[in-house]
């Protein structure tokens, strides 16, 4: 028999689920610790300095004059399998879906792009574009340390 013309496992040409589930629950962690899913009884008012709104993939941390958003995009191509995480840090309001735009808008000052370390052999899940890596707490407070020096 000729292996050669054989296709490959389903399993072996692209990234496993176990990688994927890893890397989901790893950016679930992340936005659980970033901005809580949370439930509000009618007439309950939340008055925080820091308001922390989810959206299925991210989250937006709005302070009066500044944000830090968290996205996760899944699958963005061949250079990141596994997907990328975006954090920006804004001046100003960030709009929101189904929210009126501010007319002022937002301004982007820093972007941080990171990638998930393909089976990571610590706690170390996150790698930046300089080689910073991060575990899920680290992560959150540089998100928190962005936020307030623009505060």
């Amino acid at each position: 028999m000729d292996d050669q013309n054989k296709p490959l496992a389903p399993w072996t040409a692209s990234r496993s689920a176990k990688e994927k589930n890893v890397v989901q629950r790893a950016v679930t962690a992340l936005l659980d610790q970033l901005a809580p899913e949370r439930v509000l009884k009618r007439g309950d008012q939340l008055q925080l300095t820091v308001e922390q709104h989810r959206t299925p993939n991210g989250c937006v941390l709005q302070a009066p004059t500044a944000a830090v958003s968290v996205s996760w995009f899944s699958k963005t191509g061949k250079d990141t399998p596994l997907g990328e995480l975006h954090v920006i840090v804004w001046s100003g309001t960030v709009s929101r879906r189904g929210r009126a735009a501010n007319p002022e808008g937002a301004k982007i000052l820093k972007e941080l792009v990171l990638l998930p370390i393909e089976a990571p052999s610590t706690d170390y899940v996150w790698r930046a574009a300089d080689g910073t890596e991060y575990d899920t707490a680290s992560l959150a407070a540089k998100c928190i340390a962005l936020l307030e020096e623009q505060i």
